[in-house]
């Protein structure tokens, strides 16, 4: 029902779209545009139509693509672009003013790129982390051998996910405590030590360790990837045959992935940076970039994984306590009930996460999963609460973006010593208001709509009346979210 409805839809729309195209042209004109239409139908039947099987080629429909990752220029041009970008931020917090009016520092960091970031895991995955500049120092050390070269140990691969979670709870911890947001020597210290982390693994560990396993954005990015538009995949019957895994160990002069992985062993799009280096390195051309609907790896994995099991609930918990501490009604309240500012925050981080845990424990049980079959990383409840989590964090970035917008001018001139007060604007608070409740309107259509997939997934077993309390529980959590946002 769910995939014959959004399927008239979508013939509607392009049908719509083909009469448009069809009495707007010229004949001559038409042929090319009906094979342009042919490749928007097809997208849009992907996007809109939810078949875990559909797929659009990206580097077959344009080869552009291809030839984008292929030319290693390219994304060493991105790079070197976010190497000098990232090392201004740096200098422009240390060296410059430290009057938030006066340094652009922090509206670059925590309006546009943390909100850019974000924005990224719905369009393009990990795309970020392919084009990262905090591996720039590591990777012109290792260049010129001045690393270890070892391989990973294998405590850090059993305990990534802990370490990983650990540190992005003091990144938050950090920002709320001591209001990262208007420092700007606070802001270039917690880059430096992300860079500094970055750098002492690259001395340390062969290829990218710090990205796969212990990267506490790589791994927020990685679990909000599983809800992106696009993903690379290997083709199987090409590697199949392979008795090179070029794409993994690399080639004469060329290195493999950064990351120890290879097209072939993509299986989702936690940890794949999508940094093409195995587009170069396949002689087959078997790694794809392909189209996707973007709940089809939500209900692959049904929280399988241990990085979305702990990074969802923690991300989601933490917007909450966020939204509380950043509230006008709750400063007041907050510090005489439970301390110092730094205490009463951890102490609510630590009881929001504990009610994002018991609500997936909640919500598993309404699932039909017993406690003795269910272990730590597989709670069906996290693809429900993704979509919520996705927006949540768009709700929190865009705040401050749209909130500081209408000053950037101002702040620019007065980096430089001016004063230009009239090129300033504010942006209505009701206009930022309706945005967010959008942005967590489709958040929670989303949730709504993986609980659908469920459902039919199970109707033929006749378990159907999980869903209705299973809708109210996420209706709760997205009224919670209404509340603090509003």
């Amino acid at each position: 029902m769910l995939r014959r409805k959004s399927g008239t839809i979508l013939i509607y729309i392009t049908r719509l779209l083909d009469e448009i195209v069809r009495n707007a042209l010229p004949a001559p004109r038409f042929n090319l545009h009906l094979i342009a239409m042919q490749k928007l139908r097809a997208l849009f039947r992907i996007l809109f139509t939810f078949d875990p099987a559909a797929r659009l080629d990206l580097f077959t429909a344009f080869p552009i693509i291809r030839s984008f990752f292929k030319n290693r220029r390219n994304m060493a041009f991105l790079r070197t672009f976010g190497d000098f970008a990232f090392s201004a931020l740096i200098l422009l917090g240390i060296f410059g003013p430290q009057d938030p009016g006066k340094n652009i520092s922090l509206f670059l960091a925590w309006g546009i790129w943390w909100s850019g970031v974000v924005l990224s895991w719905f369009f393009v995955g990990k795309l970020w982390c392919g084009v990262c500049p905090f591996l720039g120092i590591g990777r012109l050390l290792q260049r010129y051998g001045l690393s270890l070269n070892l391989d990973p140990p294998h405590a850090l691969r059993r305990y990534f996910i802990h370490i990983a979670v650990l540190l992005f709870a003091a990144i938050i911890w950090a920002e709320t405590v001591t209001d990262l947001k208007n420092s700007p020597l606070g802001t270039a210290l917690l880059l430096l030590s992300i860079l500094t982390g970055a750098t002492v693994m690259a001395m340390l560990f062969k290829g990218q360790a710090w990205c796969r396993y212990v990267c506490p954005l790589g791994k927020v990015i990685g679990a909000g990837a599983t809800m992106s538009m696009i993903e690379l995949r290997a083709t199987p019957d090409l590697c199949r045959s392979c008795d090179t895994t070029a794409c993994k160990k690399g080639r004469p002069g060329l290195r493999g992935c950064p990351v120890y992985l290879g097209a072939h062993n993509i299986k989702n799009s936690l940890d794949c940076l999508l940094c093409g280096r195995c587009v170069l390195l396949c002689e087959r051309e078997s790694p794809r970039l392909l189209l996707r609907n973007p709940f089809v790896e939500l209900l692959a994995i049904k929280g399988r994984d241990l990085t979305c099991t702990f990074i969802i609930p923690f991300l989601a918990g933490s917007q909450w306590a966020r939204f509380i501490v950043e509230d006008a009604k709750y400063q007041s309240l907050i510090p005489p009930l439970f301390g110092p500012p730094a205490l009463s925050f951890s102490l609510l981080l630590i009881f929001c996460f504990a009610v994002f845990l018991g609500i997936i424990t909640l919500g598993n049980r309404l699932l039909g999963m017993r406690r003795s079959s269910l272990p730590i990383h597989c709670s069906p409840m996290i693809p429900v609460l993704t979509p919520l989590a996705f927006s949540g964090e768009l709700i929190y970035r865009l705040k401050y973006l749209l909130g500081e917008a209408g000053n950037f001018p101002t702040v620019l001139t007065r980096q430089f010593g001016l004063t230009i007060e009239h090129y300033s604007f504010v942006i209505p608070a009701s206009a930022i208001s309706l945005l967010e409740i959008l942005i967590l309107a489709l958040g929670c259509l989303g949730s709504f709509y993986v609980i659908a997939l469920f459902r039919q997934k199970q109707s033929e077993s006749g378990q159907t009346g999980f869903c209705r309390s299973l809708q109210i529980l996420v209706s709760l959590v997205a009224i919670v979210y209404f509340l603090l946002i509003g």
